[in-house]
């Protein structure tokens, strides 16, 4: 069980990205995380990890507490949380299959990884990570020679290196299109209810949300403002989530459609 005790990210702008955010997350849920731009989606997903020191506040996994981890504990844990990202974070220049391995640095010996010398049992690893998104056939092709689905594919199969028992995807599909969107949903839902990896996934659109969330947490202005199931986010509920324009522009859309 991952439980987030009253997290607080204040930047040293002065900017306060999350306010004193509670919840928890069961092993084996799909929780999406919802919002405005702005709202601290991102932040949040990057305080589980902390690639984003929060200011205050608790993050416990199976009752260790990943805040006060020194960086050989978090060493440890990072091993066990995949990260996807909006962007893909890939190396453009290098090969796919080099990507992916990169997933494994947790566990490789660091002057072997730097001189890119990875064992075979890895290799394979990778290769059947690539199986699973179905690309094994673009392991050799350079990552910016893939389209943006192709690259968000590597992305998972990097994560999968990790073996995670937890994915953190931070908008994993906001620069695709609907249907490569649903694409990449669905790698990361066979990955939870195959595998039972719990994920954490934020994302905008309402449809996505209702397809594969278990549970939905919805941040305003770094205020948690919903927790809940999906059908619960009703007429009310959007406009106490995206405001006033957004329900206007979302009743509009309803009539002309």
């Amino acid at each position: 069980m991952l439980r987030i005790e009253n997290l607080t990210k204040v930047y040293p702008t002065g900017t306060v990205a999350l306010k004193d955010v509670s919840f928890q997350v069961e092993d084996g849920e799909f929780l999406v995380v919802i919002g405005l731009s702005g709202s601290g989606k991102s932040t949040l997903l990057r305080c589980i990890n902390r690639l984003i020191e929060p200011t205050s506040g608790r993050i416990l996994w199976d009752d260790i507490d990943i805040t006060a981890a020194n960086a050989q504990q978090l060493r440890l844990i990072r091993r066990q949380i995949g990260m996807v990202f909006q962007q893909f974070n890939l190396v453009k220049r290098s090969k796919v299959i080099t990507n992916v391995l990169s997933g494994r640095l947790g566990y490789a010996n660091p002057w072997a990884s730097l001189l890119g010398i990875w064992s075979h049992e890895d290799r394979e690893r990778a290769m059947q990570a690539l199986e699973r998104v179905g690309i094994a056939d673009k392991a050799n092709n350079r990552a910016d020679a893939l389209s943006g689905g192709q690259q968000q594919r590597v992305g998972i199969a990097r994560a999968l290196m990790q073996e995670p028992r937890l994915i953190l995807a931070d908008e994993p599909v906001a620069s695709l299109d609907p249907v490569l969107a649903h694409s990449i949903l669905q790698y990361l839902e066979a990955l939870n209810r195959t595998d039972g990896v719990t994920v954490i996934c934020s994302l905008h659109f309402l449809d996505l949300v209702h397809r594969y969330a278990t549970r939905v947490i919805a941040l305003k202005d770094g205020v948690k403002v919903f927790e809940g199931l999906p059908k619960e986010i009703d007429r009310a509920r959007f406009k106490e989530i995206y405001g006033e324009e957004a329900e206007e522009v979302r009743a509009t859309a309803v009539e002309v459609g």
